[in-house]
């Protein structure tokens, strides 16, 4: 039984994406988050995301965004798990973003297609056949039925 993990996070950007590639030549965007919650007694806590993006959505992140700016983020969370080099278990739950967007409460943004530039598969971090929403459908063939 499959349970949906969707999240979507309005907040800060704590540090700038950094883009790197993988070996198989795949842009992956790394980025922290911070969501502020006002308290009834005036307080405030911060809570802290790290954000993962795949694919042509992190060259564009890593294009766009820049520390301190205000996005919103909607994607799945995930867990992993490692060991440090002391041998101690760590583990840490982060947000694999599907979409990222400025937030236009507080500022204005400009707009820009980006031209399709090929690609696709399937998604990134074992999704299982996940569609990637920021790739552009197939193309068909005008003579065939697209169904």
């Amino acid at each position: 039984m499959g349970i949906d993990n969707n999240v979507s996070v309005t907040g800060n950007v704590t540090r700038d994406p950094e883009l790197r590639f993988t070996q198989g030549g795949m842009a992956v965007a790394s980025f922290g988050l911070a969501w502020n919650k006002r308290k009834q007694d005036g307080e405030e806590e911060v809570s802290f995301f790290d954000v993962t993006c795949f694919r042509s959505l992190a060259e564009n992140v890593a294009e766009s965004i820049t520390k301190g700016t205000r996005v919103v983020v909607a994607g799945t969370l995930s867990q992993r798990s490692w060991e440090n080099q002391d041998g101690e278990k760590r583990s840490k739950v982060e947000i694999v973003a599907d979409e990222v967007a400025p937030s236009l409460r507080w500022a204005s943004a400009d707009i820009r297609r980006n031209e399709f530039k090929g690609g696709g598969g399937a998604s990134a971090g074992g999704g299982g056949g996940r569609s990637v929403p920021n790739e552009a459908p197939p193309a068909y063939d005008m003579d065939e039925e697209p169904f």
